[in-house]
């Protein structure tokens, strides 16, 4: 038993493609930037928007089939789904609101409001049953249109940006209430998310959507130790180049040549190198280092006790370096420097 979706959908200029399986009990996170595609997915799956080829199928019951005439709306489907505004009923008092659910369903009302009120108590919100969406703050908002999705008892539980409308400081107290909460959940969970930070704090697996193609998926420790696009590369911090192998050099298509350690097979590659590990010099270094590189400073970030210096040329790179080097170097953008990294720090894996 399990959800599985494999489906594609155009939706204005995204061209959405997407293979997902999650298993019962595992929360599986869609990562990506803003337009990947991400909220269009867990609206396809959620029965908001019909795909136009492939299928959608929870526990063996297809939900969703173009080429079969099969299509359950919305309300029929054993999906839950907590919105990033919460789309909560201002007229409605908390109560009521999560009850809604269960009366849509056809559930008696004095019932529906019973379940309601030990869903309320199971999120800690007991004592604001009668409170209207305007009186809670944006975490206990958020506790009612969990509860609300979860009273339904359904088989897959859809959470787009849960914590993306709180503040920093909420936000780490509310995770771990999520988090809680999710743990009692058996059935199937995707969580939409920009955030690596809740990604890796919620989710089991995830799967890297950019621009409606999945790039990458894993356990999140697999996907940033070996990043496969600069989207992935930038959250975790790493500059990311791709060529291909030959003798331990790694040539890029622009003509840019790195020099990996020994170890590296011959091949379609990426390599890896930590901004840390890239020193700047104003003239050529000297020694023997591997790898040397000409370049203009693009642009130079301050960020606390380091600054982050962008590289333009053949190998655009990102140096990080501390404001005692910056201010020794005299550099500006616009400026020509040269780059420098030990093919020791450089890692390098299949592409």
């Amino acid at each position: 038993m399990s959800l599985d979706a494999s489906f594609a959908v155009a939706l204005g200029s995204l061209q959405l493609v997407l293979e997902l399986t999650v298993a019962p009990g595992e929360v599986v996170a869609l990562l990506g930037p803003n337009g990947a595609g991400k909220s269009t997915a867990l609206r396809c799956i959620a029965g908001l928007l019909p795909i136009d080829t492939g299928s959608i199928a929870v526990d063996g019951q297809t939900l969703d089939d173009p080429a079969g005439d099969v299509f359950v709306p919305a309300e029929r489907r054993q999906v839950g789904v907590v919105f990033q505004d919460y789309v909560l009923f201002a007229n409605l008092d908390a109560l009521e609101n999560v009850a809604f659910g269960l009366r849509a369903t056809g559930t008696a009302k004095a019932e529906a409001r019973t379940a309601a009120r030990e869903w309320l108590e199971r999120v800690g919100l007991g004592a604001y049953a009668k409170a209207k969406p305007s009186e809670l703050s944006g975490g206990q908002a958020q506790r009612v249109a969990l509860a609300r999705a979860l009273a339904t008892n359904p088989r897959v539980l859809l959470l787009d940006e849960p914590l993306a409308a709180l503040d920093a400081g909420t936000r780490a107290e509310l995770r771990r209430d999520l988090r809680r909460h999710l743990a009692t959940f058996e059935g199937m969970r995707v969580l939409v998310t920009h955030d690596p930070i809740d990604a890796f704090a919620l989710a089991d697996r995830v799967v890297v959507l950019e621009a409606g193609v999945v790039v990458q998926a894993g356990t999140l420790l697999d996907v940033t130790a070996h990043p496969r696009s600069k989207y992935v590369a930038d959250l975790v911090g790493v500059n990311l180049v791709r060529g291909t192998v030959a003798d331990h050099v790694l040539t890029t298509e622009a003509g840019g040549v790195i020099v990996t350690a020994g170890d590296s097979a011959d091949g379609p590659a990426f390599a890896a190198i930590r901004p840390q590990a890239i020193a700047i010099h104003r003239q050529i270094p000297d020694g023997s280092p591997r790898n040397v590189w000409t370049a203009t400073v693009a642009d130079i970030d301050h960020l606390g006790d380091r600054v982050r210096v962008r590289l333009s040329g053949v190998v655009p790179l990102v140096a990080e370096i501390t404001p005692a080097a910056l201010a020794a170097l005299e550099i500006r953008p616009g400026d020509a420097v040269w780059a420098v990294a030990k093919a020791t720090e450089v890692t390098t894996y299949p592409a």
